[in-house]
């Protein structure tokens, strides 16, 4: 999902977004990763060779990128907030063994017919985590 410098550039300029460094960093990194990364995976990742932003800048960054509907939040109950730049509806896959998240392309799951759920509810969407072992962990 790697896009080229001026293509990054485009975007966030296209969203009103100031193209700062960190910005630029923060979601660069998310484009090239698939693995759904915690905030603090990607300042470790930004951070590896000299230290260039602080915890605040990339949660700073990672609000203003989702806001703007580049990124995501993904929640789940257990490992806390992770990031992810697929925007397209879609569905996870959490190992319960070493807790890697994988995407699930939204066509590969039945659609849910979520109108008979609860009589008051208003859905305005959702997504599936389906939870099991990866094939790094069966092995």
């Amino acid at each position: 999902m790697s896009k080229p410098t001026e293509e990054i550039v485009q975007t966030l300029r296209d969203k009103q977004l100031r193209v700062t460094p960190q910005r630029f960093a923060v979601y660069a990194n998310l484009l090239g990763r698939t693995d759904h990364p915690t905030a603090e995976q990607i300042m470790n990742d930004l951070n590896q060779d000299a230290p260039v932003s602080s915890q605040a800048t990339i949660y700073n960054c990672l609000q203003a990128l989702r806001e703007v509907g580049l990124i995501r939040e993904v929640l789940l109950a257990e490992g806390g907030c992770r990031y992810d730049a697929n925007v397209e509806p879609h569905h996870h896959f959490r190992c319960q063994s070493c807790g890697a998240i994988a995407d699930i392309p939204w066509q590969a799951l039945q659609e849910i017919e979520v109108s008979h759920l609860h009589g008051g509810w208003q859905v305005s969407g959702y997504e599936v985590t389906v939870h099991g072992t990866c094939e790094d962990c069966q092995t």
